[in-house]
């Protein structure tokens, strides 16, 4: 059996003069929840479409089980695109029956039902769904070939964050029965918490990958100190070489309890203090200069 559910190779794909995608390399495990990560024009999104056989690259080439992707790759995979459009006037019911025509091998409706949470609202018009029921059924969609290989694209944005994270677990959910996922996403708490693996693009290239923590211990030894700027004195700013923020002061320290006790012997209030550890879009922000969700 091959060691790898997915494998990227040196794939590129040339828009005219823009390289969208610049000879990158990956492999995806089965099992695992994989992360694809970078700002808009990263090259991410015409990465995943090349990886579901919508376009095709310039050059280089997806393997699935070690073999090429066939045309036939649409029945094996599951898609949850960014903007579905749902047919109005159906019930969340009745749209399940349509896509289930589309595919020669489907989940039966109850397992869908069950693991999508769509219970409560089968007979709704899908018109009338909130942002959290729509993405809900849209994972229905993604999961009613029984695929071992499910793309999420972008899945949870404009959710409110109790739905994201209802979401989240209905994710955990379908890992649990070994699916490999696939995710793009701007939140990077949310590819803390799911991602086993990412890939950080920019410019067309992967600039990291890697397992999340693993890739935060590499590039940061510091927990990250934030307070008011007003309630801190300007020579002993100058003096730690902290950095000025807008309103705030951040002070990187390996050492959080000694940091504190210097504050509080120079009688620095405390009030509004905020410390952190580096998160993944830290790291972004370190290696490309810029905002993951800029």
């Amino acid at each position: 059996m091959h060691s790898s559910v997915i494998d990227v190779e040196n794939l590129t794909k040339i828009y005219q003069d823009v390289r969208a995608v610049d000879g990158i390399n990956f492999s995806i495990k089965q099992g695992q929840c994989f992360g694809l990560l970078g700002p808009n024009g990263a090259g991410k999104t015409t990465t995943i479409e090349i990886m579901e056989g919508i376009i095709l690259p310039t050059s280089g080439q997806v393997n699935y089980y070690g073999k090429p992707a066939q045309a036939d790759i649409a029945q094996q995979i599951g898609i949850q695109f960014q903007h579905t459009a749902l047919q109005d006037f159906l019930t969340v019911k009745e749209t399940l029956d349509l896509f289930t025509s589309f595919y020669s091998k489907t989940l039966p409706h109850q397992t869908l039902i069950e693991l999508c949470d769509l219970g409560d609202f089968l007979d709704r018009d899908n018109r009338l769904l909130s942002g959290g029921q729509r993405q809900r059924l849209l994972l229905a969609l993604a999961l009613i070939n029984d695929p071992d290989i499910v793309f999420l694209d972008e899945p949870t944005t404009g959710l409110d964050p109790q739905a994201r994270r209802n979401f989240w677990q209905l994710i955990e959910n379908i890992k649990a029965n070994n699916k490999t996922i696939i995710l793009t996403t701007h939140y990077m708490d949310e590819a803390e918490q799911l991602c086993d693996e990412v890939v950080i693009m920019d410019r067309g290239k992967i600039i990291e990958s890697g397992q999340p923590h693993q890739l935060l211990n590499k590039h940061f030894t510091d927990v990250f100190i934030y307070l008011p700027l007003a309630q801190l004195p300007v020579a002993l700013i100058e003096q730690h070489k902290w950095r000025i923020l807008g309103e705030r002061v951040e002070i990187a320290t390996q050492h959080v309890e000694a940091t504190l006790s210097l504050l509080i012997a120079e009688q620095v209030s405390l009030e509004g203090l905020h410390v952190k550890s580096a998160n993944l879009d830290d790291l972004f922000l370190k290696l490309t200069g810029h905002s993951l969700r800029e």
